[in-house]
């Protein structure tokens, strides 16, 4: 699979994988953390992404996973979306790609694949870690999203104030589909 090539499907999370989809998206988080913090010694005291975190976003409203497959059948990644039909909104929760699988264009084609399954959505919207030069550059140079707000401690995201210790810093990423 090259990045000319990429070829995948979306298929709608099952119950059935759920366990396996979550802990991939895990592995995957962490594996991207630990790249780019090496020297950090606390690396496996906490989860990247909490379960909790990945439980709520499946329960939300207008929640939607997908599991994305490739050509042979395997599941290469994945994604959790909400949309808000009524005011043409989505919000990009998750989006991984499995470890030994990156740098194909896999997570282009899942996010090419969302935006096909959501054409009527107006405005998509998603947050990353400020330390996450690889994910800032993946949404803004890859996927045309823009930085649009910076939370931090002086700046909290309303939205989820407990959800992480925020002293660190979050980019909230904004891609208008249509002008408004």
């Amino acid at each position: 699979m090259t990045k000319e090539k990429c070829s995948i499907r979306l298929v709608r999370l099952s119950e059935e994988h759920t366990i396996a989809f979550k802990e991939e998206m895990q592995e995957a988080f962490q594996y991207g953390f630990e790249a780019y913090n090496k020297d950090a010694e606390e690396t496996n005291q906490w989860q990247v992404l909490p379960d909790k975190d990945f439980y709520q976003s499946l329960e939300a409203e207008g929640a939607e996973a997908y599991e994305a497959v490739s050509e042979d059948g395997q599941r290469v990644g994945g994604a959790i979306i909400a949309i808000d039909a009524p005011n043409h909104h989505g919000e990009l929760a998750f989006l991984y790609v499995k470890v030994g699988v990156q740098n194909k264009g896999i997570g282009q084609a899942i996010w090419k694949a969302i935006e096909a399954l959501h054409p009527e959505t107006e405005v998509w919207e998603t947050c990353t870690p400020y330390f996450d030069r690889r994910n800032i550059h993946f949404y803004i140079n890859r996927l045309g999203f823009h930085a649009v707000e910076f939370f931090n401690e002086h700046h909290p995201d309303p939205h989820m104030p407990e959800q992480f210790d925020q002293e660190d810093g979050l980019f909230k990423f904004e891609k208008r589909m249509k002008e408004i």
